[in-house]
């Protein structure tokens, strides 16, 4: 599914942000990515996601070759890999429905497909009911919501959650976790890059530490690691 073969990422300020990266993730898992800030987890997500290169070595998610492919291919990457932001970036003028329906029509999914998938996702994260609101009418747990919603509207094989609960209480993060078990357990890849150590003891899944740039840790069920 997704495969780094000796990853270095050097920026052109002489930083090494990742260095000697080897990792593979089987279809189906759950990672927690965790580490100091500036560990290199944001370098890690950039890369899977193709905004920014390495500087060596090879990088495969799913068919996508991520050294080599072409800047027409990253429409598809993005579609079998979709990423969901501690800060949520919604669209402030469209409704939550809109929001979440926008990620399929940009595609030119059917009408008819884009009101029955959005529906069906909406119930999914819980917010049947609020679809006519807007982005600033709700909570930060809701606003987190919408996003994993239009993170998984076109069912990608791939979900990337950045530090997804890193601005709201335990309570809510708590529900959003709950989301993301379900998205799970229904055959998604989830890497959570994350500091939450209360969910990374609790719900066990594997554990990715990074550190300086290198994995120094990788646990099947594994525990968070660090002071909290």
């Amino acid at each position: 599914m997704i495969d780094l073969h000796h990853v270095t990422k050097k920026y052109p300020n002489g930083i090494i942000a990742l260095e000697d990266i080897n990792l593979h993730i089987d279809k189906g898992e759950f990672i927690y990515l965790v580490g100091p800030s500036g560990a290199g987890k944001s370098t890690f997500i950039k890369l899977l996601n193709r905004e920014i290169k390495a500087s060596q070595g090879q990088i495969y998610v799913g068919d996508f070759d991520l050294v080599k492919m072409r800047g027409k291919q990253l429409p598809y990457l993005r579609r079998f890999l979709s990423i969901i932001y501690q800060d949520y970036k919604l669209l402030d003028n469209k409704t939550v429905y809109e929001n979440v329906a926008y990620a399929m029509e940009v595609i030119e999914k059917p009408r008819k497909e884009v009101k029955q998938r959005t529906m069906e996702v909406l119930e999914l994260v819980g917010l049947k009911s609020k679809e006519r609101m807007y982005p600033r009418e709700l909570s930060g747990g809701e606003k987190q919501r919408v996003s994993i919603g239009r993170a998984i509207v076109n069912t990608p094989r791939v979900i990337i959650a950045d530090e997804p609960t890193g601005n709201l209480d335990p309570e809510t993060s708590w529900g959003i976790m709950e989301i993301f078990e379900e998205i799970n357990n229904q055959g998604t890849t989830v890497i959570m890059a994350t500091h939450n150590s209360s969910i990374v003891n609790t719900l066990k899944h594997r554990v990715v530490a990074l550190e300086g740039g290198r994995i120094i840790r990788d646990d099947e069920r594994g525990e968070y690691g660090y002071e909290a």
